[in-house]
């Protein structure tokens, strides 16, 4: 079909399709004045995405997602925030409420949940594409009942915004305050173990016996090592004969005794040449050697016995030495456990006291989150009662209507033209019969015989 078959149905078929497009518009508009008209308030909301939490002074973390936006959103439309305007409101103790809830739901559920459900069916959130506006759109046959309820549902969004800040705070600081008192008592505990075991073993967190100690020991270290020497020197002096001694030798009575035994020796051999034996002289010398060497031998004996008592008790001062040093290492072994166990106790009491002290400052920080009545929500621009109607739109609802109606108008023209075809030009004729045209007589003759120029064309072509 060409545009000039379109035009020709068109004309043909003018009256239905202008039937149906006045049917449409005319209906439209009845419909259009008959409706009740709607009125719809806007408040405006700026959600401030770079707000700061108030008592940490931190970015809160959930402005910075990119669905917060959708979530305030769900927020606004959700039960909770109805229930809160149909309370603040006082709707349900209206009495015509109470009437249409009992006629719609025959008295079952809640009148708040129904009413709720009907705010939100006419309440309509639009949030900004590129900024933090929101705009809440309230429909109503009141024009400041729309606004009332508009302003009330930006209330309560901001209220239950505020709750669920407030609300999880308040948990949290009701758990700390809580787990406070147990850390409180782990705390006084660990203080007791620590105060009782430095009352049991005499310590202190600055006790420097341990140091005393430690240098007791090393210095009965030195002793012992000089006592060994001393040991080792006297079993040496043992081992030597009496004589030989270095102490007999350098002994100045030895000495002395050993120079007179030899003068009173010498004598004694003069004495012999000259005079015999039985001489009283002779005798008397020889007493004189006598005594002078027993003199000697008994020094030598002392000085030897000396050296023996010298290492005797140089082994026993070492026995002591010795005793004293394990009794020492026992001792200072014993301190460094009290000392180790004293550690273990003060590092209890210090991790008590970090847990309890990190717990006070989270319930104090939690506290006054739980007080805060800040909110990154604030209204830019509260809903006034509307002057204009937002709806029914008349202007354009006959628009539409004539587009529509115009649409419809041609489809039932066409829909006419297939159900009864009729040859309106010789592009039809062609069409139908599959030859050519020779000519077209004018309009008006054309019309008187185009039922027999259409007969005659079949009838032709039957006998082709």
């Amino acid at each position: 079909m060409n545009f000039t078959q379109f035009l020709l149905i068109l004309k043909a078929r003018a009256w239905v399709a202008l039937l149906a497009l006045g049917v449409t518009v005319a209906t439209t508009l009845v419909v259009s004045l008959l409706l009740p008209k709607q009125y719809t308030a806007t408040t405006t909301l700026v959600v401030d995405a770079k707000a700061k939490e108030p008592v940490t002074g931190a970015l809160l973390p959930a402005q910075l997602l990119p669905g917060y936006l959708a979530t305030q959103v769900d927020i606004l439309t959700s039960q909770n925030v109805a229930l809160k305007v149909v309370n603040g409101l006082k709707l349900a103790d209206n009495p015509q409420v109470k009437a249409d809830f009992m006629a719609a739901t025959e008295g079952k559920g809640s009148i708040q949940n129904w009413l709720g459900e009907l705010l939100i069916k006419n309440l309509e959130i639009e949030p900004s594409r590129e900024s933090s506006v929101i705009r809440i759109n309230f429909k109503g046959t009141d024009p400041q009942f729309a606004a009332i309820v508009s302003n009330a549902f930006a209330q309560a969004y901001i209220h239950t915004n505020l709750e669920l800040k407030v609300e999880p705070a308040r948990q949290t600081s009701a758990w700390y305050e809580t787990k406070i008192k147990s850390l409180r008592t782990s705390l006084e505990e660990a203080q007791s173990k620590l105060s009782a075991y430095q009352r049991q073993h005499g310590l202190f967190a600055s006790d420097e016996r341990l140091d005393v100690e430690t240098s007791r020991l090393a210095e009965l270290s030195s002793q012992l090592v000089a006592a060994q020497s001393s040991t080792y020197d006297s079993a040496s002096k043992q081992k030597q004969s009496g004589e030989s001694l270095p102490d007999v030798m350098n002994s100045p009575v030895v000495q002395t005794l050993r120079a007179d035994l030899a003068r009173a020796e010498g004598k004694l051999s003069d004495l012999a040449e000259r005079v015999g034996k039985n001489h009283p002289q002779y005798q008397s010398a020889k007493a004189e050697v006598d005594t002078l060497r027993a003199k000697l031998n008994n020094e030598i004996s002392t000085a030897t016995k000396g050296v023996s008592t010298t290492a005797k008790v140089a082994m026993e001062r070492e026995g002591d030495l010795r005793a004293s040093l394990s009794a020492q290492k026992s001792k200072v072994l014993q301190l460094k456990k009290q000392r180790d166990d004293l550690t273990v106790l003060l590092r209890d009491v210090e991790n008590a006291q970090r847990a309890y002290d990190t717990a006070l400052q989270r319930y104090h920080q939690t506290s006054l989150e739980a007080e805060n009545t800040q909110t990154d929500v604030s209204i830019l621009n509260p809903a006034v009662p509307p002057i204009e109607p937002s709806s029914p739109k008349i202007m354009l609802n006959t628009i539409l209507a004539v587009f529509l109606g115009g649409l419809l108008g041609i489809g039932l023209a066409f829909l006419m033209e297939m159900i009864d075809r009729r040859v309106r030009s010789g592009e039809d004729v062609a069409a139908a019969l599959g030859i050519p045209v020779l000519g077209e007589l004018g309009r008006n003759r054309a019309k008187r015989r185009g039922l027999l120029s259409a007969t005659r064309f079949k009838a032709a072509g039957a006998q082709a």
